[in-house]
């Protein structure tokens, strides 16, 4: 039984597909087919079900994958750990973020600290949904919200504060809201992942929620605040998002006279796995990156006292 043989079947069995596996290994197709068969022989049993659409995973197979993972990651570790003993981080991490916060501003943070530590090889998928970080091989996550699993651990990286916006044209059109009631007569912009045509905020640690007049439901941050800026309604959205919108004079804040349930931007990796060096020096690295307050929150409150 080969390790190369494993870590391709742990690859396969993540990424769903021999296409998709061979892509992520840069292997042939071919090739990643023999790895898989050549397992399936040592081990004596069929690991796969195969079809001209997808791949899923025998009886033997899932039985097989949980060992499999830790075989593969025991071995990373341990080269890694290696590394670590001559002073380098190096060895494959795998993180999963937020469309718009990764390409705004985990991007950016990443570039430099990948440069300093080349033998580090980072896998960063990009995506809004609210991915299982142990079942889909991540080392981490970066999330932006409340922290609600609790097989992960935490690391809180930024305060994330969100703001009632709307384009100076809405509201010179629908008026400018100035208290709770008034808001639930305005068409709002919502976060489709939030669940539903809702603002929420906090005061005196009791939640409050207003139902907005359903205007554009949307799953990306990026879409919700280019709905505001043409004018489509009001949205509450994080600052590290609209602060350059803020500058620009596109949008407005709106002050209704409570804050929004405040939220925080976070990596956290699954329960019990030992958090590597890198991943310890990557958060460390982001956290100082991203500056306390964060530096577009900064930006934000200069252009409010400009403002006023």
């Amino acid at each position: 039984m080969k390790l190369e043989g494993i870590a391709t079947f742990v690859t396969v069995a993540e990424s769903g597909s021999l296409s998709e596996a061979a892509r992520r290994l840069r292997l042939s197709r071919s090739v990643v087919s023999e790895r898989l068969a050549e397992l399936e022989r040592a081990l004596g049993a069929s690991l796969l079900q195969r079809s001209t659409r997808k791949l899923a995973l025998t009886e033997d197979g899932a039985a097989f994958l949980a060992r499999a993972r830790r075989i593969v990651r025991e071995v990373q570790d341990a080269a890694a750990d290696l590394a670590e003993r001559r002073g380098q981080l190096s060895g494959p991490l795998r993180i999963a973020a937020p469309v718009t916060f990764g390409r705004l501003h985990l991007g950016p943070a990443l570039y430099p600290f990948l440069a300093r530590h080349p033998g580090i090889r980072l896998t960063l998928e990009l995506d809004d949904r609210r991915v299982d970080a142990a079942t889909d091989g991540f080392d981490a996550v970066v999330r932006h919200g409340p922290l609600a699993d609790t097989y992960l651990v935490a690391w809180q990286l930024a305060s994330s504060r969100r703001v009632l916006v709307a384009a100076p044209a809405y509201l010179r059109r629908h008026g400018t809201p100035r208290s709770l009631a008034e808001l639930e007569g305005h068409r709002g912009i919502f976060y489709m992942h939030r669940g539903g045509a809702d603002w929420r905020f906090a005061a005196q640690g009791q939640a409050q929620v207003v139902h907005g007049q359903p205007g554009l439901v949307l799953n990306n941050g990026d879409m919700m605040r280019d709905a505001a800026i043409a004018g489509l309604g009001i949205a509450l959205l994080p600052l590290f998002i609209i602060s350059a919108a803020l500058a620009a004079g596109s949008l407005r804040i709106i002050d209704v006279g409570i804050d929004a349930e405040a939220e925080t931007i976070y990596i956290a990796h699954p329960d019990g796995q030992h958090p590597s060096a890198k991943l310890r020096a990557l958060a460390a690295w982001l956290k100082e990156a991203f500056g306390s307050p964060p530096y577009w929150e900064a930006e934000c409150a200069q252009v409010t006292k400009a403002e006023a």
